[in-house]
């Protein structure tokens, strides 16, 4: 690992420390306007457009490979997009100003199945104010931030699963 990146690690894990309620990560916010202008690449090269998702729920989890809560975060991500399908809930793993060929190691390492998109530059995380990795932004159907978790969550219990609910 070289220096930025267990800087970066570092950061990542006190920044985490801070957000977790006695109950797990801190939900953070209220309804909020989102810039439905919001576009990343996809790893497989097709660009994702928020505004192409109007009437969808979205879950934005921004990661990057050096942190290991958002590696620990994933499997319940996955699982969670699998158990929400058929209600339309898309989950994006936006990844961190990491290179192409850095991620594709890690989602052939993992088997990674949710979509990946990439913020190669942090341009999307500084819109959302995105500080902490994981941080998972929720959408809603109208195109608004919901909420945000802040840090790991195991998304398949309270209190994330009734966040869930109010997003369906």
């Amino acid at each position: 690992m070289n220096r930025r990146h267990w800087l970066a690690a570092l950061a990542c894990a006190a920044g985490s420390t801070p957000a977790m309620a006695a109950d797990g990560p801190r939900r953070i916010g209220s309804r909020q306007p989102l810039r439905s202008a919001l576009q990343l690449p996809g790893l497989d090269g097709v660009v994702w457009k928020l505004a192409a998702h109007k009437g969808s729920p979205v879950l934005l989890n921004f990661w990057a490979s050096w942190c290991e809560p958002c590696r620990t975060e994933m499997p319940s991500l996955e699982r969670l997009a699998a158990l929400h399908e058929a209600q339309g809930l898309q989950v994006m793993a936006v990844n961190y100003r990491e290179s192409e060929t850095s991620i594709r190691r890690f989602v052939n390492a993992t088997s990674l199945r949710l979509p990946v998109l990439r913020d190669s530059d942090g341009a999307a995380a500084e819109v959302l104010g995105v500080h902490t990795f994981p941080t998972t932004i929720a959408i809603d159907r109208q195109g608004q931030v919901l909420f945000r978790v802040v840090g790991e969550c195991d998304w398949s219990r309270a209190p994330a699963s009734r966040w869930v609910r109010e997003m369906l």
